[in-house]
């Protein structure tokens, strides 16, 4: 009975830490610095390639051939903690209650991205190609921090491929479009497994080190349209299906304890605190990245001034639940224990607008408001969400042929309460959570 308690603990916080990983998809909305300079409102205005991001259906307003080459920078959250957690406290006995300051390791994020457009000069069609990541996330805690138990390192890696064809209906200045998401993800995590004594009250034994790699190459959709029925103003949408991404690798872990050692059935009577053994088996799991549909107006009261308002919701609700499928021996016990999600849909709402100062130089700033979708009872270390403000500046530099864009953004993530804290499970925190961010856009376009 001990041994399928101290199972159960030891899934419950892997299955904690991959939730969130792929869950939260930190989705990364800043898919080109034009856009990310007017706080992402740009569906309406689709003026650039990134438009195959933003709203495909605007490269079908692109003349000849345009590529765009950019990233962003993503100073990693620097995310604070103040509370009580599982492991506050010297283990194995009297954890909980003590108060812990903990401070995640500071990090930098690349996500680079790419988008290439041609329209045709005999009819209104125009196609084009992108490569960017959406759902990138990397987070770190020390290794000796109060939640080792649910997150010491994880990295997600995503890499999306789309293929896309516009039309161009002129007698209308309407356009809509469709194109292909080819994901593919590299996803890895390391952590601490412990487990509680349930006949001693607020324990914690460590079992030993977990690790998961896994990878996954899945499908989806999208579509958008454009409409001018003004020179002054355009409307578009843009929506993006969602991408059910089934997951392959492998899991391992490390026993450093004799209770680790009777997980992987061997006998302890010889183990020491030096002893170590490893078991790895084959690893499966099926996680739905969420769809995404966006309406944006835009709007030029004068040849110098244009202003744009966004409002998207992501069906976060797709994430409902989690659960792994081992195929080792020793990881039997480890199935059939799902574990809920219960993430809701959320909206963002973005406004902004840009100024031509000269002829070849403009100025665009932007506010963007995120709703958050991780509901109190399942929010962790791994990605402490909260409801977001994000503030945007930047530039953009152009002639005929070329043009250069720069952002830079910072999001305050609102201060984060919980009281999850489950002994039992040795998951959550009582306390608060602050993050903030910083974002650093450029982008060059060429136009042939």
């Amino acid at each position: 009975m001990k041994n399928k308690l101290v199972l159960a603990a030891i899934l419950a916080t892997i299955t904690g830490t991959a939730t969130l990983t792929m869950a939260a998809g930190l989705r990364v909305n800043e898919q080109g610095a034009k856009a990310m300079a007017m706080g992402n409102a740009f569906a309406a205005q689709a003026d650039d390639p990134s438009a195959l991001y933003y709203n495909p259906a605007g490269i079908a307003f692109l003349k000849g051939t345009q590529v765009n080459l950019g990233s962003t920078t993503i100073f990693v959250p620097s995310t604070e903690f103040s509370g009580t957690a599982p492991l506050s406290g010297n283990a194995p006995n009297g954890v909980g209650s003590a108060s812990v300051n903990e401070k995640a390791k500071k990090d930098i994020f690349i996500a680079p991205a790419f988008y290439a457009t041609h329209s045709f000069e005999s009819i209104p069609v125009s196609i084009g190609f992108a490569v960017n990541a959406i759902y990138p996330l990397a987070k770190s805690w020390d290794d000796s921090s109060a939640f080792r138990a649910e997150i010491m390192n994880i990295a997600v890696k995503p890499i999306n491929f789309q293929p896309t064809v516009a039309y161009r209906f002129d007698d209308y200045n309407l356009a809509v479009a469709a194109g292909l998401d080819i994901t593919y993800a590299i996803v890895s995590l390391q952590r601490k497994a412990y487990s509680p004594d349930p006949s001693v009250p607020n324990s914690a034994y460590e079992l030993g080190n977990m690790g998961l790699d896994g990878t996954a190459t899945d499908f989806g959709w999208n579509a958008g349209l454009k409409w001018k029925p003004l020179p002054s103003l355009s409307f578009g949408v843009a929506y993006r299906s969602e991408v059910e991404l089934k997951i392959k690798g492998n899991a391992n872990f490390e026993a450093t304890s004799p209770a680790g050692f009777s997980i992987l059935g061997l006998t302890t009577g010889a183990t020491s605190n030096y002893s170590r053994a490893r078991a790895v088996s084959g690893v499966s799991s099926t996680i739905v990245l969420p769809d995404s549909l966006v309406l944006g107006v835009a709007w030029q009261p004068t040849e110098k001034i244009t202003l744009e308002f966004d409002a998207e919701r992501t069906g976060w609700s797709s994430m409902k639940k989690l659960e792994f499928q081992f195929d080792g021996p020793q990881f039997a016990n480890f199935n059939n224990k799902p574990k809920p999600l219960n993430w809701e849909d959320a909206w963002c709402y973005k406004v902004g607008g840009q100024y031509a100062l000269t002829k070849n130089i403009d100025l665009r700033a932007g506010y963007m408001y995120d709703t958050n979708p991780i509901p109190d009872s399942t929010i962790g270390p791994v990605l402490p969400d909260s409801d977001r403000h994000s503030f945007s500046i930047g530039q953009g530099f152009h002639n005929e042929h070329f043009s250069l864009d720069l952002a830079y953004m910072w999001t305050h993530f609102v201060d984060r309460t919980v009281s999850n804290q489950n002994m039992a499970e040795l998951t959550g925190a009582n306390g608060t959570y602050k993050s903030d961010v910083h974002l650093f856009g450029g982008s060059i376009t060429v136009k042939f």
